[in-house]
């Protein structure tokens, strides 16, 4: 039986937790944010009860102590999930690589207005502002003018001015209406399955556009044409990550690739492919392997 450590005790937990067990995968929850940990002999992970992690924490400084005292390989590791978290680094390696990614323009603060003018006059508006580094849409703006996207840049500012922000930069990228929004889940290298996200009408006819779960949209499983499939795998094995969230956006003549997930919720099972599991059982058994030979 392989010890899996999991620092997520939300939905993906509860739903792969028994699938595992059946694959020879004990999967046990390991909290390591929002609590009092101490440290050194006291901290209150073994090194000893843990064979892999999955995944590595999204904050960096308690996933760093989790690390220190457990001594784990990750999947996916510290590296996997700071690529995917950079917004911009993965649309530049996407870009290079040839693969379809909006229009986009990523901003270090701090820039002057006259920058900023600058950045907006390249687009088409409305334009939408994104935060580099934020996670579930938390930040994400669309701005219909010059007035308000400076208004938005100002706001930026005035969090970065807090020295203790890691992430002082952001995105400008085209806004494309009506677009069809998909998570595409690769594992290993291979396409496992997706989803639509889709708002309520309702949600639709008051404005919203956002369609991250965590903000009201559901999400149906769907058959995906086998080009849009080679399309996450591509785009996994530019970033080398082994088990990835691909976001994609369909538009009435274009596909993108919107976002990456390196922590990615997993849905109910009926939503991907058949074997999925044994697949993601596959890849955590093959992150054991691989640190016991080394």
């Amino acid at each position: 039986m392989i010890d899996l450590a999991v620092a997520n005790a939300e939905e993906t937990f509860r739903r792969m937790r028994e699938p595992l067990a059946e694959r020879g995968i004990r999967a046990r929850h390991v909290p390591v944010s929002e609590r009092v940990v101490p440290l050194g002999a006291d901290v209150p992970w073994s090194a000893d009860e843990y064979d892999v992690g999955f995944v590595y924490p999204g904050r960096a400084m308690e996933g760093g102590v989790a690390d220190a005292a457990l001594e784990l390989p990750w999947l996916n590791d510290r590296d996997a999930i700071l690529t995917s978290r950079n917004k911009a680094e993965v649309l530049a390696r996407l870009g290079r690589a040839d693969l379809p990614v909006p229009e986009s323009v990523y901003v270090s603060n701090d820039v002057g207005e006259d920058e900023l003018v600058d950045v907006f006059d390249r687009f088409e508006p409305p334009v939408v502002v994104k935060p580099n580094s934020t996670t579930r849409g938390v930040g994400v703006a669309k701005a219909h003018d010059l007035d308000s996207f400076l208004g938005i840049c100002d706001y930026l500012s005035l969090v970065h001015d807090y020295r203790a922000t890691g992430d002082r930069s952001f995105l400008v990228q085209e806004y494309l209406p009506g677009a069809t929004d998909y998570r595409v889940m690769v594992v290993d290298g291979e396409y496992a399955g997706a989803v639509e996200r889709r708002l309520p009408d309702e949600a639709v006819r008051e404005g919203q556009w956002k369609h991250n779960v965590h903000r009201g949209a559901a999400a149906r499983g769907v058959d995906l044409p086998e080009e849009w499939r080679r399309l996450a795998e591509s785009v996994a094995d530019v970033l080398e990550i082994p088990f990835l969230g691909v976001d994609l956006l369909e538009t009435a003549d274009r596909l993108v690739v919107n976002e990456t997930n390196a922590r990615p919720t997993i849905d109910e099972a009926t939503k991907y492919q058949p074997g999925f599991y044994d697949r993601l059982a596959g890849v955590i058994s093959d992150c054991v392997g691989v640190s016991r030979t080394v």
